[in-house]
């Protein structure tokens, strides 16, 4: 098991999304009204928009609260400005973490994410302490069930992607931030709407933690998600099975 997003995936089974539900969405409409005011209400001319709703529908958020975040931030509502903002440290074993924010008043999101950070052993470094470590690059995901590996391989190279990195549950295909949209819409026009394209922060490199450590870990990136203000966490990290089995998951 590696990484952030299997991590998301161990949550899931131990049920906490549901309870997580209001948060999520909370997260989503303030993409949304973002995405909407930097850009164009229209998803096809405006990628951060279309990635943006692509999550709202994924996740069962309904027409009427989806078009009503666009609608605040097409319309320049006062009150709903968010700065972009990236936050970077190491987690226990030495893991590195790369956070990113949306938020209306940095001092609150930074006092929340250090104290996630010291709290479940940590140390919140400072911009560019540890994403060299990682690769901002292009991930287009669909679940496993959509192709065999080999199609979306070959799909994914003529559409000019870098790689695909196939699991149990889902294809995901990387690529540069500025083929980030050719390469979605090629794919899109052969398999079908994607599950997500965004960017991501992709480990170059996992550390193998144990299971004291991967227990410790796990309540630093379960404490940064509680934050409405950060919208997505990297980790890179490694577990596993027989750590994984121990502790339950």
């Amino acid at each position: 098991m590696a990484g952030h997003s299997q991590f998301k995936n161990i949550m899931h089974r131990k049920g906490a999304q549901d309870k997580k539900r209001a948060k999520i969405f909370t997260k989503l409409i303030r993409e949304l009204t973002s995405a909407a005011r930097l850009g164009l209400p229209d998803p096809a001319a405006n990628p951060r928009l279309r990635a943006a709703m692509l999550a709202a529908r994924a996740a069962n958020m309904s027409k009427d609260t989806l078009d009503r975040a666009v609608k605040r931030g097409a319309g320049g509502a006062e009150g709903e400005n968010y700065d972009e903002v990236r936050y970077e440290g190491y987690g226990p074993g030495g893991v590195a973490v790369v956070i990113e924010a949306l938020t209306d008043n940095r001092n609150r999101t930074a006092s929340e994410v250090r104290t996630a950070f010291t709290k479940n052993g940590g140390n919140l470094g400072e911009t560019n302490s540890v994403s060299f470590l990682f690769d901002h690059v292009g991930q287009v995901a669909y679940p496993v069930a959509t192709a065999t590996t080999d199609a979306i391989f070959e799909a994914a190279v003529e559409a000019g992607a870098d790689d695909v990195e196939s699991n149990d549950e889902e294809h995901l295909v990387l690529c540069t931030m500025e083929t980030l949209n050719d390469v979605r819409d090629a794919l899109e026009a052969k398999f079908g709407a994607a599950t997500s394209a965004k960017m991501v922060w992709k480990p170059k490199n996992l550390i193998s933690v144990d299971g004291d450590t991967a227990e410790s870990l796990f309540k630093l990136l379960e404490a940064l998600e509680d934050s409405d203000d950060v919208q997505n966490v990297f980790a890179a990290f490694e577990v596993s099975d027989d750590v994984m089995a121990r502790l339950g998951a």
